[in-house]
């Protein structure tokens, strides 16, 4: 007896989460159609230029702090101070290398897209900074999103 309610509780549940997931699929389907017959209506993948970006948005003058990865040592903390007059004061330490601070110091300017932010004179080092909401996000040496198992580590917070 337990064996036959136990089958048809089980048989149950996935009937009903299959018709849930048919429901799901049309919805987005319906959905997708009407996108398509409405030439006003924007997609998800549109970027709309309202004029918006980081460098007239955001309180993006200040100092960002944080602990960046390394690879031959307990990480590198850094300090970088973006100006209002478009100059920047970059502190490095690498954790258990140095004992001192040693100090960058330059102009930066912002890319045409006005989200980034590149460090001028810095070499052999990454100089490029995703701008967001109260954090910078440092990029590759190209320029690019760090991607993988570290890429959260790669963040500065105000």
């Amino acid at each position: 007896m337990k064996k036959q309610i136990l089958t048809l509780a089980t048989v149950s549940i996935l009937l009903w989460s299959c018709t849930n997931e048919t429901k799901k699929t049309s919805d987005a389907d319906s959905t997708a159609k009407t996108e398509k017959t409405d030439s006003t209506v924007k997609t998800a993948d549109e970027a709309i230029n309202d004029g918006h970006n980081a460098q007239n948005s955001l309180d993006w003058n200040g100092t960002y702090k944080g602990v960046l990865p390394c690879a031959d040592c307990e990480g590198i903390q850094t300090e970088l101070t973006l100006n209002q007059d478009m100059t920047f004061v970059l502190k490095t330490n690498y954790m258990g290398k140095d004992t001192k601070f040693p100090q960058d110091k330059g102009t930066f300017k912002w890319d045409s897209t006005g989200s980034k932010v590149e460090l001028i004179g810095l070499k052999d080092q990454p100089n490029t900074y995703f701008v967001g909401e109260n954090k910078l996000i440092q990029l590759d040496m190209e320029g690019k999103e760090i991607t993988g198992a570290l890429a959260d580590k790669y963040i500065l917070k105000k």
